[in-house]
């Protein structure tokens, strides 16, 4: 690796606001990738995290977006009113780009990233898309910003979550040895090649998807490439925050859950539709407000619940449903609640202090606080798992041997940490309640999605949220408050019948619905348009055949009963993602569409001399 790590972690720079009055820069936390027990504050991670907060709710210049397997960021530095930082990332082979640049003079200067020249937080903003393919990282982020957005009510857990983002972007980072490593080449000497006036005359890195804020330098000049045209085009600026049910101001936070629809997105008829009839019916007695997107995987249904979102201009939730979901987990859950609890044992008080930086005393934070063992652990040595448990030697333990053992002594620890110095008598356990965004948008009327309700075993489930269905619906919570639902709130029910385990959607709930529309593949000029701006893909001809490939393969499966697998437009993405890597077209198809679309080998070889290679030979390359 050739980096210098002190050049983009310099852990000697002062600290920004509102980290400037910590005493120590070390927090007592570590991310998953983390060597120790501390993690060290670093002011080039927390002024790209700034930067992109100030992005998101537009309370500051500057832009970070997506071009092909690049990243493009424009900084917003405070040495100049209009001085930009100017970043192009290559995560393909870690090679940075870099100017500063004047909108006044546009002069371009070099950008030197060492401990006496740039600090390297632009180049961290650069690296924002691809720190956030990590879950650790990207949930300390959205938990981070609904702190920043709130103005810190809880200083404590922002600092925490600041730290397990400092961590977690310099071990993977440094370590080359783990699967999540972050190539980043940057010299001893900290000068990076040039960003060149000509880049930004030609638009060569005018991004095509922006993750956050507007950019003002790379795309002042220069388009998008013009790959095609579909048949029917609905622009974003004639569709988003154009069909407003009624007017509302929101928070913050509210209003960064509202959807930015991204530039390639290109919006299908039936979202127009469902935003119209949500629209047109506002104020009447009986009000569009429940909608079933109903199709294959792949064909946009959960992007088109969000499209919906942005188009009638609500915040946007979701619940994703799966085999075990039960009624309360839709409703909420009860836990004990310690907050004015005290207690003499300080490793006690320590272990509430972290379990509710966690998200509080609940049965899996409880065992992921005291490292017991999981369900692959169990399956993989229950004899040995047990005998750490237990000490007890029992060679026939079984997982679910464990698993009681476990639960006990979650079960013993939850009801150590509930309780007080004093008696219960004297003063009583409390309880909180903890509500899901589905109960929070119903509540506060946002767009809710239920992704895959077919998949729930037990039937009864969803036929138990008939009465929030109903436009004037009401359900009582644990609690025993009365919630009832907000007229702009609006239901987005998203299902694929088609996937191994899914059930018939049940009578009483496709009553409720008042528009179901079933979602096809788009079709093929839009696939075309659709693939090549998402994959950054110039090559129509080749992208067109593929489209062809697809549908042809998806129609395959449909006559001859193959229904064990998938084909669609992210099969489609990912064939030419692959392609785009290999240089073989025809390789890549194997390890993509046709290995998707079946397990059966009969299947696959009927795929492959049937729809495959009459159109991509074997052997075809990518010119």
């Amino acid at each position: 690796m050739s980096l210098a790590i002190n050049n983009l972690f310099n852990f000697g720079r002062s600290l920004p606001a509102p980290f400037d009055s910590l005493g120590s820069k070390k927090v007592k936390v570590t991310s998953m990738y983390g060597e120790g027990t501390e993690s060290t504050l670093c002011a080039t991670v927390i002024k790209a995290i700034h930067a992109i907060c100030h992005c998101m709710d537009g309370s500051g210049d500057g832009a970070v977006g997506v071009l092909d397997k690049k990243t493009v960021a424009e900084y917003k530095s405070s040495a100049g009113p209009n001085q930009y930082h100017l970043v192009v990332y290559d995560s393909t082979n870690g090679q940075v780009l870099a100017s500063v640049y004047d909108k006044d003079t546009e002069v371009m200067e070099t950008y030197t990233a060492n401990p006496s020249a740039r600090d390297g937080s632009a180049i961290m903003m650069a690296l924002f898309p691809v720190l956030m393919n990590d879950k650790e990282f990207s949930d300390k982020f959205d938990e981070y910003f609904k702190e920043y957005s709130a103005g810190y009510p809880d200083m404590n857990h922002a600092k925490e979550c600041m730290a397990y983002m400092c961590d977690n972007a310099y071990r993977r980072v440094k370590n080359e040895t783990i699967p999540q490593h972050i190539k980043v080449e940057i010299e001893r000497s900290g000068n990076l090649m040039r960003i060149s006036p000509s880049h930004i005359d030609s638009g060569t890195f005018t991004p095509k998807d922006v993750i956050a804020g507007e950019f003002s330098i790379f795309a002042s000049v220069g388009a998008a490439t013009v790959i095609g045209s579909a048949s029917v085009i609905v622009e974003h600026s004639d569709f988003e925050g154009q069909y407003v049910l009624q007017p509302r101001t929101f928070n913050p936070v509210e209003q960064s859950l509202i959807p930015k629809l991204p530039s390639w997105y290109i919006i299908p008829q039936e979202v127009v539709d469902i935003c119209k009839h949500a629209k047109a019916t506002t104020g009447k007695p009986t009000q569009m407000r429940n909608f079933l997107l109903r199709g294959p995987a792949g064909t946009g249904k959960t992007m088109g619940a969000k499209a919906i979102a942005a188009g009638l201009g609500l915040p946007y939730m979701k619940y994703t449903c799966s085999a075990g979901t039960e009624i309360f987990d839709f409703i909420g859950q009860v836990f004990p609640n310690t907050d004015g609890f005290s207690s003499s044992n300080p490793q006690i008080a320590s272990e509430r202090e972290m379990l509710k930086a966690m998200g509080g005393i609940n049965y899996a934070n409880v065992a992921k606080l005291m490292s017991l063992p999981d369900l692959d652990d169990m399956d993989y040595d229950p004899a040995g798992v047990y005998h750490r448990l237990t000490g007890i030697e029992k060679p026939t333990a079984s997982s679910q041997d464990c698993m009681a053992v476990v639960l006990d002594i979650v079960t013993a620890k939850v009801q150590e940490l509930s309780k007080s110095d004093e008696s219960a008598t004297e003063k009583g356990q409390s309880f909180r309640y903890v509500e899901t965004d589905f109960i929070n948008a119903l509540r506060n009327g946002f767009v809710v999605e239920i992704q895959e309700p077919t998949t729930i075993v037990q039937p009864g489930v969803m036929v138990g949220l008939n009465s929030l269905l109903e436009q004037d619906g009401s359900i009582t919570l644990p609690t025993g408050e009365i919630i009832k639902r907000h007229p702009d709130a609006v239901v987005v029910v998203t299902t694929n019948v088609s996937y191994e385990g899914c059930r018939g959607m049940n009578q009483s709930i496709i009553d409720r619905m008042s528009l179901v529309r079933d979602v096809e593949l788009p079709e093929p000029e839009v696939m075309v348009q659709r693939a090549m701006s998402v994959t950054g893909a110039t090559d129509e001809l080749m992208v067109s055949d593929m489209v062809k490939v697809v549908n042809d393969m998806a129609d395959y499966c449909r006559k001859n009963s193959i229904t064990d697998g998938s084909v669609g437009m992210r099969s489609l993405i990912d064939w030419i993602v692959s392609t785009e890597i290999t240089g073989d077209v025809y390789s890549s198809a194997l390890q993509t569409i046709v290995s998707k679309a079946t397990a059966d080998e009969d299947d696959r070889e009927a795929l492959i001399a049937t729809v495959l290679e009459p159109i991509f030979a074997r052997g075809r390359k990518k010119k």
